[in-house]
């Protein structure tokens, strides 16, 4: 049992929202394999002997807490060692993580036996150079950036600092749970071109990366710096501001050389620009690129164009991966369920062995949240009060994906309960054979970013639309072959065939042949038409005749990320009259980003200048083309 005699301490009971602990421990070691066990709430730093280590915690939940066990045999030398964790405490900002309470928690084990584990006694304080407290957030999904004050160094790393005392011990979780994925791999540091400002530098990385940003600068006065990051500039500068959200961190700079690099919270971006009010000079500035370890598979592509999409979208989901999928890396870095999705199918078909350890890890992760109302929250690990309804249902269909894809039986079993929990919900908000909208500010009934296909957060009646009944189908469809699979009884039977006659008598309009999100005098949407379709509501001979109006392009296009649906639609339709069509729209909708020289690929086809100009040009959802490519060119 891990951490048996270890105990979860802080630096004292007196901490805060962004609150950040050193942790000090000396060790005398005399050989043997070393194998440290560290877990944190928040996010961690490892040191040894002043040398950076590892960072990183998975993200968890207070109830589902994990542990990295790391092998540190040829980091420690004969003799006296310093072992050192900068541990960062997140509080209540953003959407990425879950933690009531600070704490940290880790053991040594030496050749089977623990020499050293997280005590009272054990040595810390708060730190000294980055600032806890409130401060500027990056944006309400990311959380808070951070301040670095170099003036405070004090050598800590090295076991010089000061300050240190014993440690408050917090309440220790029940179990812990061994990190289901691999470690981030680093790379060479990427550096860039640099443009000399009036009061700074700008880095031109010449592509999106993901990692660490690290700098090296001299100063002759101390002095306040800003490190802005982005996808694009501006009138000549980085964009940082974009309504309240501030792309940034800062740093207080020591009179002389400052060697800075952060190992907690990582930038995703294309430029950087450093600037202060004061001269400084520019020794290095880049990003130590970050990657979950893939390995791809081989695709033949004869046309450059092809080729050249492929690329653009596979980067863009390895830059997407990181202790779980993320939607967003430059803006959120958030793990949402139908975004995901979308992902997991891009990888099954473009990694080696699908990536099946890593979307398991990801699946479970989010069966893990417990929001009250029985449904999924907006993104894993998160405390805020927002769901997206639908985005439930496409999880049970995920599950199932991965079942089929990996033939492993044991995920349905262990996440079987959030399924009917899920199914349960929507159950309950039927009136007269059809689901409701879900209504309070809590509940964001979203489908789609293109027209019809969103409801402001708060703003949905308690009435039905054809999207969330057919979402509602398709996850009921979902969770019958699961129950399938697994022996089990469907207790959700004949629901599906009910929901399905209501339909097509209240949505389907005859004249048109389609079917409609509300009123039958509305325009028809693809989205709508092609869920139609995909869950089997329309009947045959209508799923054909939606399918010619799919593919003529006369019904309101959906966005990029719902794409995946009407693609299915048409090739469960016919996949052989269909195939040009798909890749000769994916071929159109991806060439508008390579002619303005993307390395990866937009979360809408209007790129920046989406969401009031916060547009992503780096969205995991938006890479399914690497889906269909190895699906319709084999």
């Amino acid at each position: 049992m891990v951490f048996e005699n270890a105990k979860m301490i802080w630096h004292s009971e007196d901490y805060t929202d962004n609150d950040y602990a050193e942790i000090l421990e000396t060790l005398s070691y005399q050989g043997g394999k070393a194998l440290l066990r560290v877990s944190v709430c928040g996010d961690y730093a490892l040191f040894i002997n002043g040398k950076f280590i590892e960072s990183n915690q998975f993200a968890d939940f207070p109830h589902y807490k994990v542990y990295d066990e790391l092998d540190i045999t040829n980091h420690l030398k004969f003799g006296e060692n310093t072992i050192c964790i900068l541990a960062w405490y997140f509080g209540k900002s953003g959407m990425r993580y879950n933690t009531p309470q600070a704490g940290v928690i880790y053991e040594l084990e030496i050749d089977g036996k623990i020499v050293l584990a997280s005590r009272e006694e054990s040595l810390s304080r708060r730190s000294k150079a980055y600032k806890s407290g409130e401060m500027k957030r990056i944006s309400y999904q990311f959380g808070y950036s951070f301040l670095y004050d170099a003036q405070k160094e004090d050598n800590w790393l090295l076991g010089c600092g000061d300050g240190f005392s014993n440690s408050k011990g917090v309440t220790k979780p029940d179990n812990f749970h061994k990190r289901p994925t691999e470690k981030l791999a680093l790379a060479e540091i990427q550096t860039g071109e640099i443009t000399k400002t009036e009061n700074g530098y700008i880095i031109d990385l010449g592509r999106e990366i993901v990692g660490l940003p690290t700098f090296s600068i001299t100063s002759e006065k101390t002095q306040n710096i800003n490190i802005a990051y982005g996808e694009l500039l501006e009138n000549g500068h980085v964009k940082r501001f974009i309504g309240d959200r501030d792309f940034s961190f800062d740093y207080v700079a020591k009179q002389g050389e400052n060697k800075f690099t952060s190992y907690m919270l990582r930038f995703a971006c294309r430029y950087i620009e450093i600037t202060s009010d004061k001269p400084f000079g520019l020794n290095y500035a880049g990003i130590i690129p970050q990657y979950y370890p893939v390995s791809e598979k081989e695709i033949s592509l004869h046309n450059e164009l092809d080729k050249k999409i492929y690329e653009i979208c596979l980067n863009t989901l390895k830059l997407c991966m990181m202790e779980h999928y993320v939607d967003c890396p430059w803006r959120e870095q958030c793990l949402y369920a139908f975004d995901s999705r979308n992902q997991m199918l891009s990888g099954y078909s473009a990694f080696c062995d699908g990536n099946l350890r890593y979307a398991r890890a990801n699946l479970l992760l989010m069966s893990k949240d417990n929001r009250d109302d029985g449904l999924l929250s907006i993104c894993f690990p998160s405390k805020d009060d927002l769901t997206i309804p639908s985005f439930s249902l496409y999880f049970i269909l995920s599950v199932l994906e991965y079942m089929e894809e990996s033939g492993d039986l044991s995920l349905g079993e262990e996440v079987f309960d959030k399924l009917e929990s899920i199914l349960s919900v929507f159950k309950n908000k039927m009136e007269s054979g059809l689901v409701n909208r879900f209504e309070g500010f809590g509940y964001w009934n979203f489908y789609d970013w293109s027209e019809l296909g969103y409801i402001r957060r708060g703003q949905g009646k308690n009435e039905p639309d054809f999207l969330i009944n057919s979402i509602f189908v398709i996850g009921l469809n979902a969770y019958g072959k699961i129950c399938q699979k697994l022996g089990k009884t469907n207790r959700f039977s004949g629901l599906l065939e009910e929901i399905a006659e209501r339909l097509n008598k209240d949505y389907y309009n005859r004249e048109a042949g389609l079917y409609f999100v509300q009123e039958k005098d509305e325009k028809p949407t693809e989205l709508a038409n092609a869920l139609a379709v995909i869950s089997g509501i329309a009947e045959e001979k209508v799923a054909d005749e939606i399918c010619q109006k799919l593919a003529s392009g006369e019904l309101i296009s959906c966005s990029l990320s719902m794409k995946v649906f009407k693609y299915d639609a048409l090739i469960k339709v016919n996949k052989e009259k269909y195939k040009d069509i798909i890749l000769d729209e994916i071929r159109k909708t991806y060439k508008v980003m390579l002619d303005c020289d993307a390395t990866t690929v937009w979360e809408t086809g209007e790129g920046s200048t989406a969401f009031e100009n916060a547009g992503s040009l780096c969205h995991g959802w938006s890479a399914v083309p690497v889906h269909y490519y190895h699906l319709l060119m084999k």
